[in-house]
């Protein structure tokens, strides 16, 4: 069987002719030319990225994620490559109701009209990993009800080894092969598979979301039904409203564009800088918006996440940026430690002016901040910056936020909208109120470590050697002067700033 897959994906790739794509180097020029003269019926007048791309859509819907996946990778493709990926749309034909139905009774454990008052049979949406139906819970909630494919396991398995092999001779015959890391893209394509094929796993993420902008008049999140939830079936709240791709039918309702578009940005931020943890797949056909403005997401698939490290230096990239200190943001790569520590800043300092100047010469609300990023990872690889994958999924939904916004505002400056938010985290992280914040974190485990001071020395001699005893005792005597003078200046400040507010209420 496996055979008859790679016979047809050699097909289809001889008829888009992505040989040529391979092959179009010197070492194997003679092997393109033969080709090229075999298959003299082609028509490769077409760009190369337009017949990848059509080439993907052919080979069915795996193929069509990889795509998608394989356009967010913009550190490592060629522009025209990525520009045409991103255009892929994963519409698939649904499977049959009725095997929506047997997916639904396994899952559950009860016949579907035993946990549901309706069901609609015929799905409202459907991608190559799994379609959703409404459904009306017995008490009266409305319910969207997300299904796996039938059997989507084996055949992704099936593919995605596929693709691995491929990438292999991509490696061997491409002298681009190994700097584009076809391999590491492949592997990172089957661990988003493996991700959505685990709705639980989604479900998690939706709640996590919900929780996170449970109050909020920005951002509404559907609440998940754990109770008909299982790895292959997902029960959630069904959302209402109008896409946000729209436009016309959004600005007839009374919705004001521009705050809706300065909204999408302070979502975005409040999501990276807040929270660390942001919707990753935030395209028009994931979003809603309801009659009052709020946007509404769906599909939890893809989520990303970012450490202090990754939060700071995002925001230390973003500060510089807007004050144009490009050794501010030269330094911000050094201190997370990814740029080797021989780099000479200068040199790294110099390579970042280069790609900014240009674009700051040109209005701020037409510069692209995703665009930007992108560039300063480029310019990182002439430095041997790893660039984290994290980060390329953050600026992959930079570039989704910032053209949703701008089609619902054209004039939008995403610089200005973003620049108070950032400054304003800054200082909540590195001033006297993070500070603080910090003091009252570390507070609970600077009292728990002092009791134990006497017990931890005991245990020292009786593991030490007698000659690291003073040395041991020295160490914990100033690990004690440590905490005790840093207890001593969290309470001064402690107490600094409730005399501050008792004086500001007295006044």
């Amino acid at each position: 069987m496996r055979i008859f897959r790679l016979l047809r994906i050699v097909s289809v790739g001889i008829r888009f002719g992505l040989d040529q794509l391979v092959l179009d180097q010197p070492r194997t020029e003679r092997l393109a030319r033969l080709l090229r003269f075999g298959f003299f019926w082609r028509d490769l007048s077409v760009p190369r990225a337009v017949r990848l791309r059509l080439a993907l859509e052919a080979l069915g819907p795996i193929f069509v994620k990889f795509g998608q996946v394989l356009s967010t990778r913009r550190d490592l493709l060629p522009v025209d490559i990525a520009d045409e990926l991103a255009k892929l749309q994963d519409q698939v034909p649904p499977f049959p109701s009725a095997q929506a139905a047997a997916e639904l009774e396994r899952a559950l454990g009860r016949p579907v009209s035993e946990v549901f008052a309706a069901f609609e049979p015929d799905p409202v949406a459907s991608a190559s990993v799994a379609q959703v139906h409404f459904a009306t819970l017995p008490d009266g909630r409305e319910v969207a009800v997300k299904i796996l494919r039938p059997d989507i396991g084996r055949v992704i398995a099936h593919d995605v080894a596929l693709l691995d092999a491929a990438a292999g001779l991509i490696e061997m015959l491409w002298p681009d092969g190994r700097r584009l890391k076809p391999r590491e893209v492949v592997a990172e394509f089957a661990k988003h598979l493996e991700d959505e094929l685990d709705l639980m796993r989604e479900a998690s993420n939706c709640s996590q979301l919900r929780r996170n902008f449970l109050h909020s008049p920005l951002l509404a999140v559907p609440e998940v039904h754990w109770d008909w939830c299982s790895t292959s079936v997902m029960v959630m709240e069904r959302m209402h409203g109008t896409p946000v791709g729209q436009t016309e039918a959004l600005r007839a309702s009374g919705v004001d564009l521009k705050a809706l578009s300065r909204a999408g940005v302070e979502i975005f931020f409040t999501q990276v800088f807040r929270d660390g943890f942001f919707h990753a797949d935030m395209h028009p056909g994931n979003i809603l918006v309801t009659p009052a403005g709020q946007y509404v997401a769906l599909d939890f698939g893809i989520m990303g996440t970012l450490t202090e490290v990754d939060q700071n230096y995002l925001a230390q990239n973003f500060l510089g940026f807007f004050r144009r200190d490009y050794k501010m943001v030269a330094q911000a790569h050094i201190d997370a430690g990814w740029v080797p520590a021989d780099t000479r800043i200068d040199e790294f300092e110099a390579g970042i002016r280069a790609v900014c100047e240009p674009v700051f010469d040109r209005p701020l609300k037409d510069i692209s901040f995703g665009k930007t990023l992108l560039r300063l990872f480029q310019t990182g690889r002439r430095f041997n910056v790893e660039i984290q994958p994290q980060l390329v999924m953050l600026q992959k939904t930079l570039l989704n936020i910032e053209g949703l916004g701008r089609q619902l505002d054209p004039e939008l400056d995403l610089w200005t909208t973003a620049k108070p938010f950032l400054e304003r985290w800054m200082q909540e992280r590195v001033g006297l109120k993070g500070l603080l914040n910090n003091v009252k974190r570390e507070a609970p485990q600077w009292a728990a470590l002092l009791p134990q001071l006497p017990r931890l020395l005991h245990e020292a001699l009786d593991r030490k050697p007698l000659a690291d005893l003073r040395a041991e005792v020295a160490r914990l005597q100033e690990e004690e002067r440590r905490q005790t003078f840093w207890m001593r200046v969290a309470a001064g400040l402690l107490a600094a700033v409730l005399l501050v507010q008792m004086v500001s209420l007295g006044g």
